[in-house]
């Protein structure tokens, strides 16, 4: 007597499993959200110079004017500079007097190197890099001798002496109080005259893109934590067998790099050298700018330098317009000091907004956060009942 066995039942496939024992679908993470809306920002800003937007009261015409251009491009390299003195600042704690003599590297050094050789612009550029590292390396090394305050005025001391080498023109090479015009003879055609003031705008957003990279990978990267380390306890660092003056050191020198860099664009932009560039009121508007933006954050940074080199340049506009000059002595005798009105700006970041615009978005979206957690479980209960 035979006995017939059931056929085995088919393996289960993953489409049959309940809808309960399917693998929930996992939200994007923050990151590729964050690098997703940060692409789509660079490709809208680099096709800004191809569109006709207007924003009154801020830019000068629309945006594919050379007036607007030349502006927005002076934005993207002050938040390039300021970006860079957040490296030296938010992330490895060094509060430096100094930081324009790099900038002020960049900008004379390739103005001197075009005006007295006959060096292309690329290796010209090279060269003054080189420089501008080696500059870094000797200032760093003696000033990182010392910390806090002492440190402050050791740069400052190096700035005034770069300032004071400015102004004094020697053999004629720096051009003195009036400066020192940009010879084209060896610039592209691409980089000279109105015209290509598009092109000078896309080498400023490039200039930003590359400066903001560098400061990205250097805070990634185990230097960038041992900066930030001995930023909030050097003594711990040295415990556990760390070296904070070569980190501080090699911070001190990329920051100092990336000035340089910034300086060179600036040069092209600008189409001269002004003895303004090596001031140290320079770099104490540097500091305003990353304090105004946010202390250790880099986008923040990037606001703060966009923000106040707009209000630099519009406010001069507001203070001249027949529209203050209408208004009662009491209103007009402020409203006509630009740089009254950037003080009280950074007085009142400073009072009411601590951490600047930066840390002033976290906490909004640290209080939408729990909101949208508890709108989230409320859905999730309401697809279970």
């Amino acid at each position: 007597m035979t006995t017939q066995t059931a056929p085995a039942a088919p393996p289960a496939r993953a489409d049959d499993a309940p809808q309960d024992a399917r693998p929930a679908r996992r939200a994007p993470s923050g990151t590729l959200v964050r690098t997703l809306a940060g692409v789509a920002l660079l490709a809208l800003l680099a096709c800004l110079p191809l569109l006709a937007v207007h924003v009154p009261g801020v830019l000068p015409g629309p945006t594919y004017t050379p007036g607007a251009l030349q502006m927005m491009a002076l934005c993207w390299l002050i938040g390039a500079l300021a970006l860079s003195y957040h490296l030296l600042f938010g992330v490895a704690g060094l509060l430096s007097f100094g930081h324009a003599l790099y900038f002020a590297a960049g900008v004379y050094g390739l103005a001197i190197v075009l005006d007295t050789t006959e060096i292309p612009l690329l290796p010209a550029a090279a060269l003054v890099l080189v420089g501008g590292i080696v500059l870094a390396h000797v200032v760093g090394a003696i000033s990182l001798r010392v910390t806090g305050i002492s440190f402050a005025m050791v740069t400052l001391a190096f700035a005034q002496a770069g300032n004071v080498l400015v102004r004094r023109n020697p053999a004629g090479a720096t051009g003195g109080e009036e400066g020192l015009a940009l010879a084209t003879a060896h610039v592209p055609d691409a980089f000279v005259g109105v015209l290509n003031t598009r092109n000078l705008y896309w080498l400023a957003l490039g200039v930003l893109v590359v400066v903001y990279l560098v400061v990205l990978w250097v805070e990634r990267s185990r230097a960038g934590h041992v900066a930030a380390a001995t930023r909030e306890n050097e003594m711990r660092v040295r415990v556990i067998g760390g070296r904070p003056y070569l980190v501080k050191l090699l911070v001190f020198v990329l920051a100092a790099t990336l000035a340089t860099l910034v300086g060179m664009a600036y040069l092209l932009l600008q189409s001269g050298a002004v003895p303004r560039a090596t001031s140290a009121d320079f770099t104490l508007t540097l500091l305003v700018m990353v304090v105004l933006g946010g202390v250790g954050s880099r986008w923040g940074a990037i606001v703060g330098g966009v923000l106040y080199t707009i209000l630099d340049q519009r406010l001069g506009t507001l203070a001249g317009s027949a529209a203050v000059a209408d208004l009662p002595a009491v209103l007009r005798v402020p409203l006509s000091e630009p740089l009254f009105l950037l003080g009280t700006l950074f007085i009142l970041v400073v009072m009411f907004l601590p951490g600047g615009i930066a840390g002033a978005a976290s906490r909004l979206a640290a209080r939408r956060r729990p909101r949208e957690d508890r709108e989230e479980s409320r859905e999730r209960l309401e697809e279970v009942a």
